[in-house]
């Protein structure tokens, strides 16, 4: 891209655009990662967890050698609390150490979403400012054209923070349902993992070590 076109840009978008340029990319690069990542999680955590569970013998070490992050919830459960009547807390706090680093990236699309459009319409507003102003110094000779070319202008920012909100915004709502799912499938899997290991355990089947 030539300097020129670069320059182009810079007048058309000024600061505000720059910035909501940053924005687009930040949200583009959080958003295709954490679904990419939460699609293989998914999918990692079906095929293995319905492998232990086809075994007849119910075997916590598979669970303890997985590096699914849902898997590990499961077997710290039962490495822990595999006598307790509620799991639910400890659930809770694994489920946030283990997934801290998507949750952080979800707040920070939600962040983007909320900024996006605020910026957009504060390049708006220094966009106007700024046509008002240079009417005010004029003469009054300004042409219905020059007026509608400086709004246009002025209204681009928003226009892009309107395009990036948006978007933003079903992804971080996207990830939000499917990290409550996991906390959801979590719990659930985690009854059943400890159910199965008080029947082995009642059979004399002894709980092996992380």
């Amino acid at each position: 891209m030539s300097t020129g076109l670069i320059a182009s840009l810079y007048s058309k978008i000024g600061p505000v655009g720059v910035a909501l340029v940053f924005l687009s990319l930040a949200s583009t690069y959080l958003a295709l990662k954490n679904i990419a990542l939460m699609s293989l999680i998914n999918r990692d955590f079906r095929r293995q967890f319905a492998l232990i569970e086809s075994d007849s013998e119910f075997c916590a070490d598979k669970l303890y050698k997985s590096n699914n992050p849902i898997i590990g919830i499961i077997a710290e459960i039962l490495r822990t609390h595999a006598h307790s009547s509620d799991i639910r807390a400890e659930v809770a706090y694994l489920f946030h150490r283990n997934f801290v680093r998507i949750m952080r990236d979800i707040t920070w699309l939600k962040l983007i979403s909320v900024i996006a459009p605020l910026l957009g319409l504060l390049g708006t507003m220094f966009g106007m400012t700024t046509i008002f102003r240079e009417l005010a110094a004029g003469t009054g000779g300004a042409s219905a054209s020059m007026l509608a070319d400086g709004i246009w202008v002025a209204l681009l920012t928003t226009i892009m923070g309107m395009v990036i909100a948006i978007p933003t915004l079903v992804a971080f709502y996207w990830l939000s349902l499917k990290i409550k799912d996991f906390h959801m499938e979590a719990i659930e899997h985690s009854y059943r993992a400890v159910e199965r290991f008080r029947y082995a355990d009642s059979h004399d089947i002894s709980m092996p070590q992380k």
